[in-house]
């Protein structure tokens, strides 16, 4: 499925349904010819690698060394009365054409890279798991630029089965879901990740979330997203996907459960407050109140679970802000500084996360999960680093001269202690809570 990441102010509305498939063709084999001109390769991947190598490799040590030479000449110039020009002259001159050749080298390399992998050529970065989990990172780090250049490497926000994009139409949905219920959980990752982040720690627990889900009466939905784009940006194109989806499930949509981890909660917060018009229209088209489609999918959706997602923000990112600012104050140390202004949209907003501007779902259940390091959250050091990334007081939408995010809700919480941040995609503690919270 390819829901492009549109502009907030540009969606009105849910979007039609596409014409189905052919006659005679596999609803999965027909997307999959359709999505396979904008499959990225390895070729696609080394273009970009080149392109950064050059952007912030050489062009940052480039300007570092002169920063550096500038100012152990200007001390010789001094100490010299000028006496030093000449070999000043000399090493700018042999280090600007050193520099100049490297950075052309790598741009003639990654423009016939890209050439070669516009043909198809290379195998697809998809191919393994290691290439998925390199593209999920990269769109984490530059995602927006991705998206902006129109790059192959860019993460289209799809459903996800066996590693593929499924289209949101009743008939690939059918033919991807057989078992289809008419409760539907919905799973989203966060920064940097992809939706194979449900199976970590499989082999140490024996069993998935997913899993778990779909054997008690739930059909698990997974979803992969451009976590380098806006969070308002991903909540408006989660929300017409949501809608699509809803209306060409194969069975009549009775319940929804959002569930987000890290960046995740705050993408189905964003899309939960995303109104999508010409429901009442279809419901009178329809002739049935609660047909498919009838209803604005958020309607449907009864509770939403966020497992250490940065509510009111993650201090690491705001680090990394702060620690280009600093660099940047130098010369010497300015390219660095530029090499964190890289950071992606999706990154810069960590650093305040959602706020009362974003508004919940007045008919919804919340339930918010945090984790600590410490087995105590009153511990220092587990109030200090929370999880690693995500403090206790911001998985819960609370914020010292804040008002509380989830203070007007239907909340429940629960602290894991001892354990990190992506400990709480798959824990006994939050399955056992998923499993009475979803009963």
């Amino acid at each position: 499925m390819t829901v492009p990441s549109p502009d907030p102010a540009s969606v009105t509305g849910a979007e039609r349904l596409p014409a189905g498939p052919r006659l005679g063709r596999s609803p999965l084999a027909a997307q999959r010819a359709a999505a396979a001109s904008r499959e990225p390769t390895v070729l696609d991947a080394l273009a970009l690698l080149l392109e950064v190598a050059d952007e912030l490799v050489v062009r940052g040590a480039r300007d570092t060394h002169r920063a550096v030479a500038d100012r152990a000449q200007g001390l010789a110039a001094r100490l010299t009365l000028g006496a030093a020009d000449g070999p000043r002259l000399l090493h700018d001159g042999i280090a600007g054409g050193v520099y100049g050749g490297i950075g052309a080298g790598l741009r003639a390399a990654a423009r016939g890279t890209t050439a070669l992998a516009a043909g198809g050529r290379g195998p697809a970065i998809e191919a393994h798991p290691a290439g998925r989990h390199l593209r999920a990172a990269v769109n984490g780090l530059i995602g927006d630029r991705l998206a902006a250049e129109d790059r192959r490497m860019a993460i289209p926000l799809a459903v996800r089965v066996d590693g593929r994009d499924v289209e949101p139409t009743r008939p690939a949905l059918a033919a991807a879901y057989p078992d289809a219920e008419p409760r539907v959980a919905v799973l989203l990752h966060g920064l940097g990740e992809s939706e194979a982040i449900w199976t970590l720690g499989r082999e140490a627990r024996g069993t998935t979330y997913p899993e778990e889900l779909a054997a008690a009466g739930w059909t698990p939905v997974l979803l992969r997203m451009n976590t380098g784009l806006g969070l308002r940006v991903n909540g408006v194109a989660l929300s017409a996907l949501l809608a699509r989806l809803v209306e060409g499930w194969p069975v009549p949509v009775e319940r929804v459960a959002l569930v987000g981890h890290s960046m995740g909660g705050l993408v189905v917060r964003a899309a939960s407050a995303v109104r999508t018009a010409g429901a009442e229209g279809a419901a009178g088209a329809a002739g049935a109140g609660d047909a498919p489609g009838s209803r604005d999918w958020t309607e449907r959706v009864t509770d939403v679970v966020t497992l250490g997602t940065p509510h009111r923000g993650a201090p690491l990112a705001g680090l990394v802000g702060d620690g280009s600012s600093l660099l940047g104050g130098l010369a010497e140390t300015g390219a660095f500084g530029r090499v964190l202004d890289e950071r992606s949209v999706g990154i810069r907003d960590l650093v305040e996360g959602l706020g009362h501007d974003v508004p919940l779902l007045p008919h919804a259940r919340y339930r918010l999960v945090s984790a600590t390091l410490t087995r105590s959250p009153r511990h220092p050091l587990g109030r200090l680093v929370g999880d690693l990334l995500v403090r206790e007081h911001s998985a819960y939408g609370r914020r010292r001269g804040a008002d509380d995010v989830f203070a007007d809700a239907d909340v429940e919480t629960l602290h894991v202690g001892g354990v990190d941040h992506f400990a709480l995609v798959n824990h006994p503690d939050v399955a056992r809570a998923l499993a009475r919270w979803l009963a």
